[in-house]
């Protein structure tokens, strides 16, 4: 079973990637934008996912590595900060050119954006001792305070797809925290979070997850304005 984190990541590249060349997709037009904001992200959550490594916050089950490491961390886990963002921001942008009305009203989003930065800061302020929830819930703050004040569009169109792309969020993350496995690909030490799971997967993952995309996101937004493609500014 040494390969099964390594299929997991191609697995969740491979029908994007095809579909990346659909007419009606094109999304390796957006490459020029994926790989620098993914690389952006990556210097902060590669970084963070070191330390922890480091100091026993979570850490990797041999049995299903290929044993291959970089800096302490399997060279599978390097392939999940690609892999997966590549997953679900073609995701994100299929369902904003194909389904723009797949869409929350500014009402709908600012009431979502509310209730998340409550329950966050709340869990903060009692976790504030526990790294993984820490880290990660202040981050969240942080970021969808800027998003909302800055960006506030781009949550209108997240938050949806989002929902939808916690289906298959769940069921990879379930394999690597050890559902339909016998053991876990990835630990976690519960004195560093909450210690509350869905299935096997720690609750602070979905709002890592949602961090981790968010931030690519917008980055790309960010860069479509800055350097659009020559078709936008013939639009333009």
């Amino acid at each position: 079973m040494w390969h099964l984190y390594f299929v997991l990541d191609l697995a969740s590249l491979s029908i994007p990637f095809i579909f990346s060349f659909h007419p009606k997709l094109k999304f390796y037009k957006l490459w020029k934008y994926f790989f620098p904001a993914t690389f952006i992200m990556m210097a902060f959550f590669v970084s963070w996912d070191i330390i922890f490594t480091q100091n026993g916050f979570w850490g990797f089950n041999d049995t299903y590595l290929s044993g291959y490491r970089l800096i302490n961390l399997p060279i599978e886990e390097w392939l999940f900060f690609i892999c997966i963002p590549y997953a679900c921001l073609f995701t994100i942008y299929a369902f904003k050119d194909l389904w723009p009305k797949f869409a929350f009203s500014n009402k709908l989003t600012k009431i979502v954006y509310y209730t998340l930065q409550t329950i966050f800061i709340v869990i903060l302020l009692y976790n504030f001792d526990r790294w993984y929830t820490a880290i990660n819930f202040a981050y969240a703050v942080v970021l969808l305070g800027l998003v909302f004040n800055y960006m506030r569009s781009a949550l209108n169109i997240f938050f949806p797809v989002f929902l939808v792309l916690l289906i298959p969020f769940f069921i990879v993350n379930g394999f690597l925290t050890g559902s339909w496995i016998n053991e876990q690909v990835v630990w976690y030490n519960d004195a560093e979070n909450l210690g509350i799971r869905i299935g096997t997967v720690p609750i602070e993952d979905s709002v890592y997850a949602l961090t981790m995309l968010l931030t690519i996101f917008v980055l790309m937004e960010k860069f479509k304005e800055k350097y659009p493609s020559k078709t936008e500014e013939i639009i333009k």
